[in-house]
């Protein structure tokens, strides 16, 4: 059995990662660890990209287009030839094959000489297939790792909703045994209490919304890790930077995966365009046979070539590399417009990123404290006698509001984060992951 240690660089460290990945699933899926060990969010991406089938798919696609590749550089497949030449059907020597001097039975071997430089144009054109399989592979793998941690934060945000409304409902069943005893002590009255109950409903109803959205996000969770199982999610990661030299945005998003895989497809037409060209020169066959005649008759050899006549360059060979140069010039407008089109989107989604992160700390400095003090100075207002319960009410909903609103910021500044930091591969792609602080982005 190979250790994974004999195998070259590349396919150690893919193999070491898949092993990596392999036992978190494994210590994850046992039930015995699942109810302890917080999921990271690196950790669950690392189950996702272990767990995806289609980057075995286009691994499979990669190793096929390998094995083509070796196979068309090869000679075509030589041609046995077997036959009876000028066989007598009528008169006295009617199917004999001895009798006349003209019969001959004949054996011959035919080859195709295809041309060192189209098989070689043939072989890349193979080759560019493999590149742009594994420049899928990457765009896939970044997917994978943007989605996972998009569904991870939503799950993350949609708990911490879930508790903040979860803190509100038992604080409203508090106000509704308040105003029970006050309407008791002859200081309330019974529309405080049915103020109250209102409010609890109403808090019962957001807090089943949130409820569900926390269990949608476990479940896309768990389709992307493969777990089925609820573990609990480790601390939040930093949103205020990404991997992006915002400095060169223009320049790192052209090696982006998917303007990659588009890279590849132009060398993939370009490639097709140079066979095409060298297609215009035929290629010759040669043929060797040899002919037995009757003991009577000295034995033969026949060689002879030959040639495809292109009597109509201007019609066939013209236009199908004017059509392969179109192509050329397609993938290659398809390739710069796409360009054009996500230089466009990152920079709209790092506008929106800092937008939120500014509003976020806002929220955190100025807005959330400000409805904690009014919460304060409604309640002891209240016991003080100089504000009414639904006063109370009404503060201690505005400031659960602002609370959510501040989450509901952050949880979608967060996929913002998800969306730009994942643009590449997590594990690297050389000069293309540049941290960018939150001081330089602002």
């Amino acid at each position: 059995m190979l250790s994974i240690f004999a195998a070259p660089y590349a396919a150690r460290t893919n193999a070491i990662r898949i092993a990596i990945a392999t036992g978190l699933f494994t210590l994850f899926s046992c039930p015995a660890f699942a109810a302890d060990i917080p999921l990271t969010l690196g950790q669950a991406q690392q189950l996702a990209v272990a767990h995806s089938l289609q980057l075995i798919a286009q691994e499979l696609a990669a190793t096929a287009s390998r094995e083509m590749a070796v196979a068309a550089g090869q000679l075509p497949d030589p041609v046995l030839k077997a036959g009876i030449d000028n066989l007598p059907v009528s008169g006295p020597d009617r199917g004999s094959l001895n009798s006349d001097f003209m019969t001959m039975r004949r054996i011959g071997i035919m080859q195709e000489l295809t041309g060192s430089d189209k098989r070689q144009l043939r072989a890349a054109r193979y080759d560019r297939a493999v590149n742009k399989s594994m420049a899928e592979k990457s765009s896939t793998i970044a997917a994978i790792q943007r989605d996972t941690a998009i569904a991870w934060l939503d799950r993350y945000y949609a708990e911490r909703m879930a508790a903040i409304a979860a803190e509100q409902a038992n604080q409203a069943k508090l106000e509704i045994e308040a105003a029970e005893s006050s309407y008791r002590a002859g200081r309330g009255s019974q529309a405080d209490i049915f103020a109250a109950r209102s409010a609890l409903s109403m808090v019962d109803d957001r807090y089943s919304d949130i409820q569900r959205k926390v269990r949608t996000a476990r479940i896309m969770l768990d389709r992307w890790t493969g777990l089925a199982t609820e573990l609990p999610l480790a601390g939040e990661p930093s949103i205020g930077s990404i991997r992006l030299d915002l400095t060169a945005l223009d320049k790192s998003l052209t090696h982006h995966p998917q303007i990659a895989v588009l890279t590849r497809q132009t060398e993939i037409a370009e490639a097709d365009a140079k066979l095409a060209e060298a297609n215009k020169k035929p290629d010759w066959t040669v043929e060797v046979a040899f002919q037995q005649r009757g003991p009577a008759y000295s034995n033969m050899v026949s060689v002879g070539i030959s040639l495809p006549f292109q009597w109509d360059q201007k019609n066939r060979q013209d236009r199908e590399l004017s059509s392969k140069l179109a192509m050329v010039e397609q993938a290659k407008a398809e390739r710069d417009e796409t360009l054009r089109a996500h230089v466009a989107e990152t920079r709209a989604m790092i506008e929106e990123w800092q937008s939120g992160l500014e509003r976020s700390s806002r929220y955190e400095r100025e807005l959330i404290p400000l409805a904690k003090e009014r919460t304060q100075a409604t309640l002891g207002a209240y016991r003080g006698g100089k504000s009414s319960l639904p006063d109370l009410l009404a503060t201690r909903r505005n400031e659960i509001d602002v609370r959510l609103q501040a989450l509901q910021l952050q949880a979608d500044t967060a996929r913002l984060w998800a969306q730009l930091n994942f643009l590449f591969p997590a594990d690297g792609q050389g000069n293309h992951s540049h941290e960018s602080s939150n001081k330089d982005a602002l």
